[in-house]
């Protein structure tokens, strides 16, 4: 996809608008901040820290230390709560039908995911409201079952495990494996672990009746091998949806897989061209993960400077999107295992690089918290 024109804003346009401060956003925004005219957009009064949520869902004292005021994150620019509902190549329209103008528009909306583990649309009261009735159900059951097995099933069940060893925890996957997509030792070793810590795990069988896709709740699974599985609570954790509402209609834009929208060689996902998409609404050629995120934050940063100071975007390198990207699968906070692109890590870096504190003390200097 080309962008039929060409967009060549006179030297030291500097207007940058970034909507959605999650990960990428934040952190771009934080980049470009002393080097542009920056404005975060984000309905959100806290950014969620989402590795950590799902400690805090089994572990509630955490949840504090898991959403960040956006308060000091900028010097020189603003955040601007709000929730934008138009982007153009002027800038970007707020729902109050305030006008930001913008010479460059970052759309970084993130994606949802099942309760309580993102805020999905919601306050930040009621995320916490959230965690806490999940976690009184958590508390009160016996037997969980978790439908889904990529990284957040994975890690769910680990974390109950760990900190909750008394309670029956069954693992849900319709794929014969764990992580099929990634190198066998990833997955074979975190089955393993699971296994020890006394999870079941329940592979190459799909879940014929899921009830919610939103929400944990009560009631009987049944699989398409024949088999019936009831649980106190069972957790829907079939993957993130992108919130791509703001994108899906610009002119060009195509959908793919998971709501997201393909984006050109520049991370442009529609005719406009001087509107940009980065983490998870953009199908870049990325996973949607962090890890994704951390490598398209310097690359459009640098494209971004590159243009306020009168460059061209064709003139700049393509993204390049991760092959087999890194991930990292806490099962807890001592075990778990890693695929780092050239091996596969076990319990002691998983746990020095995430496991033990969930990159919080990153995130404690991003976003200035002692």
């Amino acid at each position: 996809m080309q962008p039929t024109t060409h967009l060549r804003i006179g030297l030291m346009s500097n207007r940058i608008a970034i909507i959605g401060g999650g990960n990428v956003g934040t952190q771009l925004a934080k980049t470009l901040d002393d080097k542009a005219e920056v404005t975060l957009i984000e309905a959100q009064s806290h950014f969620v820290h989402a590795p950590a949520m799902i400690r805090a869902l089994v572990d509630p004292t955490l949840l504090d230390s898991a959403l960040y005021p956006y308060s000091n994150v900028l010097k020189r620019g603003k955040v601007v709560q709000a929730r934008a509902s138009q982007v153009d190549v002027s800038g970007v329209t707020l729902e109050d039908g305030t006008h930001i103008g913008a010479d460059y528009i970052v759309v970084a909306t993130g994606s949802s995911h099942a309760t309580p583990f993102k805020a999905n649309g919601g306050s930040i009261e009621d995320l916490r409201a959230n965690n806490a009735k999940v976690h009184a159900k958590l508390k009160a059951a016996q037997t969980i079952a978790i439908v889904g097995a990529g990284a957040v099933g994975s890690e769910l069940a680990g974390e109950i495990a760990h900190f909750m060893p008394e309670k029956e925890v069954t693992l849900i996957s319709s794929d014969d494996t764990l992580f099929p997509t990634m190198p066998n030792r990833l997955g074979q070793g975190l089955a393993r672990k699971l296994k020890a810590m006394g999870v079941t795990l329940v592979t190459g069988s799909l879940v014929e009746n899921l009830e919610s896709m939103t929400e944990p709740y009560a009631g009987t699974l049944s699989l398409s091998n024949g088999d019936q599985i009831t649980a106190d609570l069972i957790f829907p954790a079939i993957g993130s949806r992108a919130t791509s509402e703001l994108l899906a209609d610009l002119p060009g834009a195509k959908r793919s897989n998971a709501n997201r929208i393909k984006t050109d060689a520049w991370m442009r996902p529609s005719e406009l061209p001087n509107v940009f998409a980065a983490g998870d609404v953009a199908d870049s050629g990325d996973a949607m993960t962090v890890v994704a995120a951390g490598r398209q934050e310097p690359w459009l940063a640098k494209l971004l400077l590159n243009l306020i100071n009168g460059g061209k975007v064709e003139d700049a390198k393509p993204y390049k999107p991760w092959g087999k990207a890194p991930i990292l699968v806490p099962l807890g906070p001592k075990k778990g295992n890693s695929f780092l692109v050239l091996f596969t890590a076990g319990d002691f870096l998983t746990s020095a690089m995430k496991g033990k504190d969930l990159f919080r003390a990153k995130y404690n200097k991003l976003f200035g918290r002692s």
